[in-house]
């Protein structure tokens, strides 16, 4: 449980640059990165494609519980801080919401992600149902 007390200071003092390496898929580099990590905060950050560009996403914080619980709306986003849609799925929907809570279980910190839709269409939802197989590799 240390560690989530932990990652709120780290998260304040390298303004989410660490959030940004560890929460990317593999061969995204984290470019940009503010975090305000407090309730009504949020979290704009950019990574660049192995295949070159780059992709904005922005979370904003509905609960911080240290050192329990996390939840947020997590959204593509353009440089501006503006929601857009996902750049390569254009039926993505726009918003989700993650709760992730932590717990300690002998000794280690374990983490459990819950990720749903809000307010998406049946189509955005079909979408994001379908598209589970994939998430298991990071944002």
């Amino acid at each position: 449980m240390a560690e989530v007390v932990q990652l709120k200071a780290e998260a304040r003092a390298d303004n989410g640059r660490g959030a940004s390496r560890e929460l990317r898929r593999k061969g995204m580099v984290p470019a940009v990165s503010r975090m305000d990590l407090r309730p009504g905060g949020s979290y704009h950050y950019s990574l660049k494609m192995p295949q070159g560009g780059e992709m904005w996403g922005k979370w904003v914080f509905r609960e911080v519980v240290p050192p329990e619980r996390l939840v947020w709306e997590h959204a593509f986003s353009n440089p501006e801080g503006g929601l857009t849609r996902h750049p390569m799925a254009p039926n993505w929907p726009l918003q989700m919401l993650s709760v992730a809570t932590f717990a300690e279980v002998a000794g280690k910190t374990t983490v459990t992600l819950h990720w749903t839709t809000l307010n998406a269409t049946p189509s955005e939802q079909k979408t994001f149902d379908d598209a589970h197989g994939g998430m298991t590799g990071g944002w």
